[in-house]
C-alpha cells in the first residue's frame, strides 16, 4: 500500500526529475497527454497546466494515490490502473512516466512496444532513479541479508533494476525512435533534527522501504527499521544541521517514427 503523505515529505525535491524531463518535450498542442504511474497527481496538474487545450489523463495502480489525485479537482482524468495494461489511443501525443518503471521488472519490452505503438512524432518521456548502488540501497540490502530476514525480504530487493542511459538509448532508437538520454545527480540537502529519524531513512519510507514494510510484521518491520537507520547515519553523517544526499536519476526522451540521427 502507497501513503500519499509519507511518499510526500520530499516533495521539492521528488517533483525537479519530472520537471527537468518534461522540459526536454517539446510538443505544442498535444491531443492527449497520459501519466503512467501519476501518484499522488500534483505533478500530473502541471501537465493541465503547460497544455491546456489537452486532453490529460493519470493512471496509477495504487487506489490510494488515486483517491488523493482526485481531491486536487484538476481536469486532469484520473484513474486506477496497471500501467503494464496500458495501450496508447491513436491521439496520444506524449506519454510520461516518471519514477515508476524501475517498479515494473522487464519494462524495457514495454518501452520498446510502446514505441511501436504510439502514432508517428509522438513523445516517449521517462525518469527513472539510479541510485541502486548508492550507499543508502547497499545498505538496505545488507540489512534485508541478515538471517532474520533474508527469507521474507531477499525475492523483493533487486540489485539493477533500471538500465544505463545508452542501454535505454539502443533501445528505443533501435525501435525507430530519435532520443535523448541523459543521467543526472541531484544533491538533496536534507534537514536534520535531533529529535528526529534520519532523513534518508525517512526519504526511503516513503518509496524504497514499502514492500519491505509490507512484508514484514510490526515488530520485525521495527527491527528492520531500527537497524538501517543506524547503518545510513554512519554512510550520511550530518554536517552544517543537515545531510547531503547525491541522487542519481536516468532520463528519456524519445521521438517516435523518426530518424535515428534526428535530435528530438
Amino acid at each position: 500500500m502507497w501513503d500519499p503523505a509519507t511518499y510526500l515529505r520530499y516533495g521539492d525535491e521528488r517533483s525537479r526529475p519530472f520537471h527537468d524531463l518534461v522540459a526536454r518535450v517539446p510538443a505544442e498542442r498535444p491531443r492527449t497527454v497520459v501519466d503512467l504511474g501519476c501518484g499522488p497527481g500534483q505533478l500530473t496538474a502541471t501537465l493541465a497546466e503547460r497544455w491546456p487545450t489537452s486532453r490529460v489523463v493519470g493512471l496509477d495502480s495504487s487506489p490510494e494515490m488515486i483517491d488523493r489525485a482526485v481531491a486536487l479537482d484538476t481536469g486532469v482524468e484520473f484513474a486506477v490502473a496497471d500501467l503494464r495494461d496500458w495501450r496508447p489511443t491513436d491521439d496520444t501525443d506524449v506519454l510520461v512516466s516518471n519514477a515508476a518503471l524501475q517498479w515494473v521488472p522487464g519494462h524495457q519490452e514495454l518501452l520498446r512496444r510502446w514505441a511501436g505503438e504510439l502514432a508517428p512524432g509522438a513523445w516517449l518521456a521517462m525518469q527513472v532513479p539510479g541510485n541502486f548502488d548508492a550507499p543508502s540501497h547497499r545498505a538496505l540490502r545488507e540489512v534485508a541479508g541478515r538471517p532474520a530476514w533474508r527469507a521474507a525480504l531477499a525475492p523483493l530487493l533487486r540489485t539493477d533494476p533500471v538500465d544505463n542511459p545508452a542501454d535505454y538509448a539502443a533501445l528505443l532508437t533501435a525501435a525507430g525512435c530519435a532520443v535523448d538520454a541523459w543521467e543526472t545527480t541531484y544533491v538533496h540537502l536534507l534537514p536534520a533534527r535531533a529529535t528526529a529519524d534520519h532523513p534518508v531513512l525517512t526519504w526511503m519510507d516513503g518509496t524504497a522501504l514499502r514492500p519491505v514494510r509490507a512484508a514484514l510484521d510490526a515488530a520485525g518491520w521495527a527491527d528492520f527499521r531500527a537497524e538501517l537507520g543506524v547503518r545510513l547515519t554512519a554512510a550520511y553523517p550530518v554536517r552544517q544541521g543537515q545531510v547531503y544526499f547525491p541522487f542519481r536519476r536516468i532520463f528519456v526522451v524519445a521521438r517516435t517514427g523518426a530518424r535515428a540521427e534526428e535530435n528530438p
